[in-house]
């Protein structure tokens, strides 16, 4: 009697993950946490050092205001960036795209700790500062779409919001960590310092090289999507797909840019106009509007702890966002964020007592932060589920970097026009968030749920 052995088989490579889920989760995450550092980066070295440096107009307001036009412009450019480098997504595939964006903004970001300052070369600094400004804004144009493909077209089923809430991870832990290295630096030379304001402010701007050496590595061994590849084999690239999308999916592309409107905004209320009213003196001898007083070193610390919540919820909104759909989820939180809107004066007001003003502070942080996690974690999943797979890389690009111009561009701008109308006082800029969450709800209640949305169709027609 011989016996026999049942032969073994290997599963077809067709059956089997093109990704792996830790190479997916690292190569999403890695990317935007970059990203976003360099992003914030700039955001703090605009309010602490550009003013005096790059934009020195002799009046406090008119500096910063100044440096937050120059920040501001990079939001016109990501539109640009959208467009660019959506078209190499839907027509090249994610990975190059996603390879591409992340060297655009790592030089950029590089350079910038390199320019020479307004006292040096006049004003041909700020017109470089300007120029690698909007690079920064051009490339941030093409890395959350990408990423957010990324992560939810290897998605298990199911779990696509779960999946999506990890390029938005980044924001939190780009922030931690661009400001954890100003404070060391702060905390070394001195804020105000020779040392800081001759090249201390740099070497955030220069380290990120570091970091953008570890993302290309990362994200050079990725393996393109299954959609995007069923795609090209079923012949439904689009040669155009930013003409498909106008024509086509027009009003997706509406509904997504309201739809992040309030997040946006809610996002750069919470960092940069916050850390300009936290720090600046109460009663300020220029006679400029007064903010809290709190010192740069414990803000910055209190902001990092209201962010720690901002991670928390964005993880958390995903599991959510899968059981109760997306719609549903951000219709419960928009609705809360134009409430918090109106409660700006009563957290952000001096006290006689300095220890309540800072708790006040505190819980305002805190809770403004965790509802940015909860509105910020499903747009990884809703805004790419609105599109098919030929122009799902330009429809979610160009809704989320729309928005940034309405949104992020104006917001600081708007907000510091509002406290100094106001004589101080916060209220308005927290009627100006309320009713930028008013246009939210009302794009998403003209939304349909897009949970069960078939990812794998790969055109208009399918």
């Amino acid at each position: 009697m011989s016996a026999t052995t049942a032969p073994t088989t290997t599963p077809p490579a067709a059956s089997r993950p093109l990704n792996s889920p830790s190479r997916v989760i690292a190569a999403s995450l890695v990317g935007t946490t970059i990203e976003f550092y360099d992003f914030y980066v700039y955001a703090t070295a605009a309010v602490l050092v550009f003013p005096k440096l790059f934009f020195p107009t002799g009046n406090d307001t008119t500096a910063l205001l100044a440096s937050f036009a120059v920040f501001g412009a990079a939001m016109v450019a990501r539109p640009i960036g959208a467009i660019f480098f959506g078209h190499l997504g839907d027509r090249r595939g994610r990975k190059t795209t996603l390879v591409y964006s992340l060297l655009t903004m790592g030089v950029a970001t590089f350079l910038i700790g390199l320019l020479p300052t307004f006292g040096h070369i006049g004003v041909g600094a700020t017109v470089a500062l300007l120029v690698l400004r909007l690079a920064q804004g051009f490339a941030l144009g093409g890395e959350w779409s990408g990423a957010a493909l990324v992560a939810t077209e290897n998605a298990p089923a199911g779990k696509r919001a779960w999946y999506g809430t990890f390029p938005q991870l980044g924001a939190p832990l780009g922030f931690i960590i661009a400001n954890g290295i100003f404070l060391i630096i702060n905390g070394v030379l001195g804020q105000g310092s020779d040392a800081f304001m001759s090249w201390g402010w740099r070497v955030p701007f220069l380290f990120s090289a570091v970091m953008v050496i570890i993302g290309l590595w990362v994200r050079l061994k990725l393996v393109e999507s299954e959609a995007f590849t069923q795609a090209e084999k079923k012949g439904t690239i689009t040669k155009v797909p930013l003409g498909t999308t106008l024509k086509f999916h027009w009003r997706e592309t509406l509904l997504g840019t309201f739809i992040m409107l309030a997040t946006y905004v809610l996002f750069y209320l919470m960092t940069n106009f916050t850390l300009t009213y936290g720090t600046r003196a109460v009663a300020p001898e220029d006679g400029e509007p007064g903010g809290l007083g709190i010192p740069y070193v414990h803000f910055v610390l209190m902001q990092i702890i209201g962010v720690v919540f901002f991670g928390i919820f964005t993880l958390l909104s995903g599991p959510l966002a899968d059981r109760l759909g997306r719609r549903r989820l951000l219709i419960g939180v928009t609705s809360a964020i134009v409430v918090f809107g109106f409660s700006f004066p009563l957290f952000l007001t001096v006290r006689d007592d300095l220890v309540f003003t800072g708790a006040l502070t505190q819980a305002f942080l805190v809770l403004g932060f965790l509802l940015m996690g909860a509105t910020f974690g499903p747009m990884g999943a809703l805004l790419p589920e609105l599109f098919p797979t030929n122009v799902r890389y330009t429809g979610s690009a160009v809704a989320y970097n729309v928005s940034s111009i309405l949104g992020a561009a104006l917001a600081p701008i708007v907000a510091l026009a509002l406290w100094a109308a106001a004589d101080g006082s916060t209220w308005l800029v927290g009627v100006y968030l309320s009713a930028m969450g008013v246009l939210t709800l009302v794009a998403l209640i003209l939304s349909r749920e897009t949970k069960d949305q078939d990812y794998a169709r790969s055109s208009h027609a399918g």
